[in-house]
């Protein structure tokens, strides 16, 4: 694992929801990033993964908190002077269909970062430099001048793919970047990431709500739920040994395909979310956890170190 690539101290993310309340989407999280490794993110939908995910590259502002870069404050920073940091922090959007501009064609649409940051001297060698990048990703260069409805899902995810790696990010955020591809597809898109990763050598922040496909993708996985983080740790460790009861719950709710490895006598997840209008005192899982306690209710854990690189928000973790 190499050095801290990308920080957040204590962030928080608010969104107004009338009548002086807020939505507390991101509640206090600290969270690292290392260069060169894939850092899963999960949880149920709604628990503000991809909030994070977008305050900690800055297209959300943090209402609180500090963010940096290779050690550098950035959250302080205006557009203007933030620019140099921008083109190190890219994002694959989760809907291929809606995220490229249905009136640029594909050299357009890869070209766009290569403009934005004068990368390339002139059109002939942007236009070189969107090849290799068609190339990298698997799209054939004759498609060079097709519109994005004159491809598949998985084929507008690549270009989707090849915009991020335009600007020769350091870290792209990976927001369910397959939830809306059919199954095969998947796992080319999977394939494709972790070949490109390991010759390109950036880092990934992978959100997701399947738990399998974070485990395929992997370095570590942190698990979060109502806007806080519960669980962090190498990805084998968690799956194999969770110490917080909701990341058990979640394992647990995994479909197993053989019959004869699933577990009769498996907890089902009892309860309503609580609103993050209005989240619960105290440990914001206590409302759900068969285990909890007058202090779980009362108090709130925070996220500690419970050895083996390994930290969890909880009063009486999981042996």
């Amino acid at each position: 694992m190499g050095g801290i690539l990308l920080e957040g101290k204590n962030l928080t993310k608010e969104f107004p929801a009338g009548h002086g309340k807020k939505i507390h989407a991101v509640s206090d999280v600290s969270i690292r990033i290392y260069e060169g490794e894939t850092l899963g993110l999960v949880g149920e939908s709604g628990c503000g993964k991809s909030t994070l995910g977008r305050v900690l590259i800055r297209l959300l502002s943090p209402s609180s908190g500090e963010l940096f870069v290779r050690g550098e404050a950035v959250n302080g920073l205006s557009d203007k002077d933030f620019m140099k940091y921008r083109r190190q922090l890219q994002l694959i959007f989760q809907d291929p269909y809606a995220s490229l501009n249905p009136r640029m064609n594909v050299r357009d649409i890869i070209a766009e970062p290569l403009r934005t940051y004068h990368t390339c001297s002139s059109k002939k060698e942007t236009t070189q430099r969107v090849l290799e990048l068609m190339q990298a990703v698997g799209v054939p260069g004759e498609f060079l001048y097709r519109y994005p409805h004159q491809f598949s899902g998985g084929q507008r995810q690549r270009i989707g793919i090849a915009r991020a790696l335009a600007a020769d990010p350091a870290l792209i955020v990976c927001d369910e970047p397959v939830s809306a591809l059919d199954v095969s597809v998947q796992n080319q898109i999977l394939n494709l990431l972790r070949e490109l990763q390991r010759s390109r050598g950036m880092a990934y922040l992978f959100i997701s709500h399947d738990l399998s496909v974070v485990r395929y993708i992997s370095d570590r996985v942190c698990v979060m739920f109502l806007g806080k983080l519960c669980e962090t740790g190498p990805t084998g460790e968690v799956y194999e040994k969770p110490r917080h009861p909701y990341t058990r719950f979640l394992l647990e709710a995994v479909p197993d395909p053989d019959p004869s490895a699933r577990n009769e006598h498996a907890e089902l997840l009892r309860g309503e979310i609580p609103s993050p209008v209005d989240p619960p005192a105290g440990c914001r899982f206590h409302t759900r956890c068969p285990y909890a306690t007058e202090t779980c209710r009362t108090q709130e854990p925070p996220l500690r170190g419970c050895g083996e690189g390994r930290e969890v928000a909880c009063h009486y973790p999981l042996e």
